[in-house]
C-alpha cells in the first residue's frame, strides 16, 4: 500500500511477515493502524449482519461475536435474536442515536481495559446511515491509534439493492433516509437535477410520499426502482417511470411494508 501522504518523505512501514498487511504511514500525519496479531490493545469490530436473512452472516462475523467480551448494539431484541440462532451468549451494551453520553463511556471504558467490543446494528452495516458512525468518531477521538478498530465487512442493503436493479451504478450518491420534513423537498428538486446514480432509503409510512414527488419532479425519461423486504420471502424489486412505479405502490398499499431502498437513474 502506498503512504498516506505521497508528498512526505520520512515514513515507516508496519508489518513484514507475509501475513501481516503491509502499511506505511507517514510520521507527521495523523494514523490509525489496524495489525493483525496485536493482543494488547483494546479492539472495536464493526461487524456486519443479515439485512433480514439471518443465514446471510458471514463465517468471519460469527467468529468475531463469538469472541468479542461485550456486543454494543442499537436493540437488544434484534440482536439477541441473531446471537440466539448462532447460540453466542454475550454481554449486551445499548448504543444508539439517543443512548446518550454514558452509553458511549461504557465502550470507550472496555475498549481501555483491552477487552474486544463489536459494533453492530439492527440490520447491514453499522455506521451507514446508521448511529454506529458516531460511536466509532467517539472512539477515534478519544483513544485514537491505542485502540484497533476493524471491519467485518457483509450485508449492505445500498450494496444489495443496486446488485439487482440493474441501473447504472458505477457512479452513484447515497443519501440515508430524506429529512421527514425540513429540506425534503429542496432535496427531492436535487435529486432531479443529479447526474448520477441517486440511492436513498425510505420507511413504509413514507414511501407514498416520497414516489410522488419524485414523479412530480421528475422527468418520465428517468428509472425508479424500489426494492423492499431484501433478503426476506417477500423480496420484491419495482422499476419504471417515476409516475409508473408511484401509481403501482398506490394502487397496492398492502405492499408498503418494511423498509425501502429507493433508486433513481440519472
Amino acid at each position: 500500500m502506498q503512504s498516506l501522504d505521497r508528498n512526505t518523505s520520512s515514513s515507516f512501514v508496519v508489518g513484514s511477515e507475509m501475513n501481516v498487511p503491509r502499511v506505511r504511514y507517514s510520521s507527521n500525519v495523523r494514523h490509525f493502524a489496524t495489525v493483525r496479531g496485536m493482543t494488547d490493545q483494546g479492539t472495536l469490530s464493526v461487524v456486519a449482519t443479515p439485512i433480514g436473512n439471518l443465514g446471510d452472516i458471514t463465517l468471519r462475523a460469527l467468529e468475531t461475536l463469538k469472541r468479542s467480551d461485550a456486543i454494543a448494539c442499537e436493540d437488544t431484541r434484534v440482536t439477541s435474536k441473531l446471537l440466539s440462532r448462532y447460540d453466542i451468549s454475550k454481554p449486551l451494551l445499548v448504543y444508539h442515536a439517543r443512548s446518550g453520553r454514558l452509553a458511549g463511556e461504557r465502550v470507550l471504558a472496555l475498549l481501555g481495559e483491552g477487552k474486544r467490543v463489536a459494533l453492530v446494528t439492527d440490520a447491514g452495516t453499522p455506521g451507514i446511515s446508521d448511529p454506529g458512525q458516531a460511536l466509532v468518531a467517539l472512539v477515534r477521538a478519544r483513544l485514537d491509534d491505542t485502540v484497533r478498530i476493524e471491519t467485518i465487512p457483509g450485508p449492505s442493503a445500498v450494496a444489495a439493492a443496486l446488485s439487482i436493479a440493474g441501473l447504472p451504478c458505477a457512479e452513484y450518491v447515497f443519501l440515508g433516509f430524506l429529512p421527514h420534513k425540513k429540506g425534503r423537498q429542496t432535496l427531492i428538486n436535487e435529486i432531479a437535477e443529479e447526474s448520477r446514480t441517486v440511492v436513498f432509503y425510505e420507511s413504509p409510512h413514507r414511501i407514498d410520499k416520497a414516489l410522488a414527488a419524485l414523479a412530480a419532479a421528475l422527468p418520465e425519461t428517468r428509472q425508479v426502482a424500489v426494492c423492499r423486504e431484501l433478503t426476506k420471502i417477500h423480496e420484491e424489486t419495482v422499476i419504471g417511470t417515476p409516475r409508473e412505479v408511484a401509481a403501482h405502490y398506490a394502487t397496492h398499499r398492502d405492499t408498503a411494508r418494511g423498509e425501502f431502498v429507493v433508486i433513481v437513474a440519472p
